[in-house]
This record gives structure tokens, sequence and C-alpha cells, in this order.
């Protein structure tokens, strides 16, 4: 923790002695010891002070001199530090109504590592989902790396950005390695091996989130398909109670739809209901008329109470009710249970005395069923009625065949639910867990996410190239390097074609200054979409820091990539970039197609040529396209000669099946 005069014991003195300012300078959470700063850069150091305050900033290192700001009318400050070389530790001193001093602090390389689960996926195994990398025992016992320092950014949902995180930099042990991301960790491994340079690994990462709940709103505005998402994340922060009232009316709107006439007619005690057939209660719903029905169907029955329980309120139980309910006793409503989630929650509702004759009876219930399974289910103990201020009475049984009548035909429209934010909402995650670093001196990001835009390929070809444009701005580094892993095979459930879109989509994005993309076709596992060898996803990214950020000679960064293609002697010839040493691991190159003017592919042979493949089908004697790995768990083997493979690749420009019609 930051040192010296500690924020909670000023404040305390404060209280205590009534002499001193409440608002003692303040740091955010990264700003703290153990931190890693970047080296050879103009550091932006910021907190917090009173208003006008004078802040003075402090390194130890030597020739650093100190910095100085004036907070401003919100408190806020910042400095400019150049830093040195690699090295430390060192201090920090922070003046100004008090003193905070950091300690502890390395100046070295300093990545930002995001995106969804297989960036957050950890080191070791944690549980369900994430079970540890390849040989994750001796990979967390070997973790011990003072050098190297890790920030885990507390997931954080905001609807507008926020000023600070929860986290705390730790230096890497095997226990904090254990829970740390894998794919950053390895990164930075290989970064502190080969550069000797302290490392400082920033993870702000959440599973199952989409591209554009890590972007901010100046970037999201810019796509109109997103505004009616958007709109909902600027209400709650600027008009959360109209988010409550449009709620509020859209459920009584549907409510209203989904009785009609219906709910006065057929929940009256005195309807002739004679004519409708009988259902069994409890029971799941069966039979050619209920049998599959997703929709509303109303079922009632009568019971006859005993004159003793006349006027007094009666208690109902109906047991799970799958999916809603809306329960009548005599005609008026007594209960109802709607909503997501309620399909086993056991129904217990209570009609007032008022409507309790003796006698004759009339029980309703509305069943809506919105998927799946129906019906009022349970166990015929679960069904009875008593009285609800004698709880030894023996019951009535409800249990029985209940005369029922289908509503109306088709699924129902769903019970609106509250407009809220959430992780996936666009701008909250940048607003909670990106904004709050920003604009602190990295080097560069390193991002694994694609798979929940699977759906949305076509507009991931322009949602993400803005993303990387968004952070380079934030983080007022407009070439800022952005190096980032293609989403491997996995056996998607009826992928018509969206998992080789998202990989496309990807490809196109190396067209983005000064970045870099890591193919893992060949370390996927088609079963499992969190791949265990996260070290080789660690090392081929930071293959592509060292070359191109850090200028290593020598060093190939990329498998081949597809350059164009052009018909030769009835074959297709296909040209690489970053192709020296192609060759076909394992025997023949697999995974080509090619088509003639129909647009239809067929698998192809292929055999490689120098830089090059030549494809060929007997069933295209004249190929006008080929593509390469275009399938969700498809898994080729095309390798340049420093053993990294191809990206997968088409050669035309034909519709797509996530391109907007």
């Amino acid at each position: 923790m930051k040192t010296a005069f500690a924020p909670r014991i000023a404040v305390a003195l404060a209280v205590a002695l009534g002499s001193a300012s409440l608002a003692d300078v303040r740091l955010p959470a990264f700003f703290d010891d153990g931190m890693v700063l970047q080296r050879d850069a103009e550091a932006r150091v910021w907190g917090w002070a009173d208003p006008g305050e004078r802040v003075t900033v402090t390194p130890d290192w030597p020739g650093a001199g100190s910095a100085s700001a004036t907070a401003d009318e919100h408190g806020r400050w910042m400095v400019r530090l150049a830093t040195p070389g690699a090295g430390g530790p060192h201090t920090i001193a922070v003046r100004g109504a008090n003193e905070v001093t950091i300690s502890d602090v390395l100046v070295g390389e300093v990545w930002l590592c995001s995106g969804q689960s297989n960036m957050e996926m950890p080191l070791g195994n944690i549980g369900p989902g994430y079970t540890g990398v390849l040989d994750w025992e001796a990979e967390v016992a070997a973790a011990h790396h003072p050098a190297i320092r890790l920030f885990t950014v507390a997931n954080t949902i905001a609807a507008k950005p926020e000023d600070d995180c929860r986290g705390a930099w730790t230096a890497c042990t095997p226990e904090t390695a254990r829970t740390f991301s894998a794919t950053a960790y390895y990164v930075g491994r290989e970064l502190h091996r080969q550069l000797g340079v302290p490392i400082g690994l920033i993870a702000a990462d959440w599973g199952g989130t989409v591209c554009e709940a890590w972007m901010s709103e100046r970037a999201v505005a810019r796509f109109a398909e997103l505004a009616d998402r958007l709109d909902v994340v600027r209400l709650t922060r600027d008009d959360p109670d109209r988010l409550e009232r449009e709620h509020t009316e859209a459920v009584a709107a549907w409510e209203k739809s989904m009785a009609s006439d219906e709910r006065a007619l057929w929940a009256r005690s005195d309807f002739d209901d004679s004519a409708w057939p009988t259902h069994p209660v409890p029971a799941t719903w069966a039979g050619p008329d209920l049998g599959g029905f997703d929709g509303t169907a109303w079922f009632r029955t009568t019971i006859d109470v005993p004159r003793e329980w006349a006027g007094r309120d009666l208690l109902l139980s109906l047991g799970p009710i799958d999916d809603q309910d809306w329960t009548f006793f005599n005609g008026e409503k007594v209960g109802e249970m709607t909503g997501p989630g309620r399909w086993n929650q056991p129904r217990r509702y209570t009609a007032p005395g008022r409507l309790v004759a003796a006698g004759r009876n009339t029980i309703a219930v509305a069943v809506l069923d919105t998927g799946g399974l129906g019906g009022i289910n349970g166990s015929p103990e679960d069904l009875w009625a008593r009285p609800a201020d004698a709880e030894g009475a023996e019951p009535l049984r409800l249990a029985g065949d209940w005369r029922y009548r289908r509503a109306a035909d088709g699924s129902p429209p769903p019970r609106p639910e509250p407009r809220r934010i959430g992780p996936n909402s666009p701008t909250a995650l940048h607003n909670g867990m990106i904004a709050p670093l920003a604009p602190m001196a990295v080097r560069g990001v390193i991002w694994y996410q694609g798979e929940s835009n699977r759906g949305r390929a076509w507009q991931y070809r322009m949602l993400f190239p803005a993303l990387i444009e968004d952070w380079r701005a934030v983080f007022q580094n407009p070439e800022m390097p952005f190096y980032f892993v293609q989403i491997a095979p996995f056996d998607y459930p009826n992928d018509r074609g969206e998992t080789a879109e998202l990989r496309e989509a990807q490809l196109l994005a190396t067209r983005t200054p000064n970045t870099g993309m890591v193919v893992t076709m060949d370390v996927g596992e088609t079963k499992d979409i969190h791949p265990r060898n996260k070290r080789e996803v660690g090392r081929r990214l930071a293959l592509w820091a060292l070359a191109k950020t850090y200028g290593a000679e020598g060093v190939e960064c990329s498998g081949p990539l597809f350059t164009g293609a052009s018909p030769e002697d009835g074959m297709i010839r296909t040209r690489f970039a970053h192709a020296d040493g192609l060759s076909a691991r394992g025997g023949l190159p697999r995974g080509f197609e090619v088509a003639g003017q129909d647009r239809v592919y067929h698998p192809a042979g292929a055999i490689v040529d120098g830089t090059s493949v030549l494809v060929f089908s007997p069933l295209v004697p004249e190929p006008v396209a080929v593509r390469y790995g275009w399938g969700a768990a498809v898994e080729p083997n095309l390798f340049n000669g420093a053993g990294l493979p191809a990206s997968p690749f088409r050669s035309d420009e034909w519709e797509r099946v996530t391109q907007p019609k």
C-alpha cells in the first residue's frame, strides 16, 4: 500500500482534530507500491486533492527533479514525468497538504491485456470453466519472477467513465500467477526473458463479453445499429427513473395483451366451461393440443368449501408452474408470478375471505409457457387449499382433471424485462475498467476477444478497428501497438459460417497500422472453447512485440498471410506473404477449397510451390475462387519455416452470412 501518511489515517486525524482538510492527496489504485512505470516515456501521474491545491511529485531516479500541478475545480491534478531506462526499485513522493510515497517502483515495459474469457483464463486450475493450462501445476510452481508485476482490474460495470478501479500490484509468484491471466503471463514471461527488463502486466478482462462493451461512448456512437443499447446506458446515467417508468408501462401493456377479454370471462365463477376438454393436474402439458405448445392456456377447477371456512382467507398451494401464471379465485386475481426463471418456483396465494363462500368456488389459472415444457407441475401433494389461519386443518386436495382451453396459437411475446446495463452493454466495461487507467503510459495492448461477436462478424470488420482507434485516443498514443489473437477452432453448434467470417474480420483488422495477429488454428481444442495451450499463444504474441515494437532482428512474427490468387492451367495459384519455408505439416496440404462461377466450394487438393500453393479439384475445372481453413472447427496444416500457421482466408467477395441483407 502507499506509505507515509496513509489517507485513511489522515482522514481520521482530520476528523478528530478538526484542523486538516478531508480531501488529502489521493492516487488511483494502480499508482501504488510495487507498480511498474513505462520506461523511456512521458509517464502521466494523476490523482485528487482539494480544488486549487498545489501537488508536487518527486521521483528518486537521478536527474528526475520534481513536477507540480494545481488541482482543478473537480480536485483532479496530473503531472508528466520523464521516466529513465529500465531499473529500480524507486520511490515517488507525492506532496500536497499531506504526503504519499509510492515504494518499490520498477521501470520497464507495461502492457495492457484485455478481452473475454480466453484472456481471463488463469494459469492454474480454479474450478469449472477454468481448469488450468497445459501442465499447469509445473507452470505455476515455476512462476517465480519478482521483476514481473501483475495488476488485475476488478470486473466493473459503469454507466459513465469512472475515475478509479479496484486492484493491486503484486509480484509474480506461484500464488499470484495461479489466478492471473495465462495469456498475459506468458507474454510477460517471454518479454522478460528476451529483454531482461521489468515487466508490468495489467489484466482487464471479462469472460463472454462483446467488443462494444470495451469501447467509449464516442466510439460506439458511430454505430447506428447500437444506438438503442447505448441509449439504455445513457438513461441509466442521466434518467434512471425514465427507465423504470417505461418498464412499468411496458409490463402493463403486455399483461393487457396477454389477457385480453379472456381474463374477465374465463376467470368468472359463473362461466360455463363444460365444453372444455380436461387435462390432469399436476402434469406437464401433453397430448395433441398442449404437447409442444408455447403460449397461454387457461385451467379451471371447482372446490366445495366447508361452511365453517366461509369468509376466512383461503391459502392456495399450486406447486411449481412452468413458466408464468395469473391465478384467480371466483373471478378475482389473487396472485401471479411472471418474469424469467420462475418455472420451478412453487406458487402459494391467498384468496381473501370476502371471496370465499360455502359450497362451490372456482379456481382459474392462466398458464403462460414461453418455451420448452409447460404445465402446472409438481406432485399431487403440492396442490391444496385450506384456511390461512388453520395450519393443521385437513386441506382440500386440488389434484385431478381440470378443464382447460388454449388462449392463442403460436409463441407469445416475452414479458418485457427491465432495460438495465450489464457487462455486454455498449461502453459498460470501458467506463468501469479501461477509462480509469487512461491516460497512463503503456507500451501496448494485447487482446483476445471475438467469440461473443461471431453472430455479427460483418459488423466486427468495422467495430474492432474502431476499438483500436478508440484506445489509442484515450491513452493518447496514436501509434500504440495492438496485438491480438484470432479465435481458435471450436465446434460451435449450428455454425453457418459465422466463425470463419469472424476470423476474416480479424484478419482484415491487420490492415490497421501497428497491429499484429496471432493465428491459433493449430493450438485449439474443438470441444473446449478455452484451449489449454496458452503458452504458445503468449509466445506468438511476444514475437509480434519483439519484432515490431522492440526491433529484434531475425524474428518472424507472422504465419503465412494470403495476398492474392489467380487461375493457372485449371488450378488456382494462391500467394502468401511471410511464407519463407512454406510447407504442409504432417503430409499434404489440407483445408483448401475452390469454387467456379457457380460459387459452390468443393474440397481441393493442393501443392506447395515456393511461397505459393497451387489448388485444384476435378469438380471445378475452371476455378475462380479459393478459400482455406473456412469453418468453425477446421484444423488446416499450412505453416512457414518459423513454425507459424497460415491464417484462414477466402479470395472471393461474395455475400457473407453475417452481412446485412
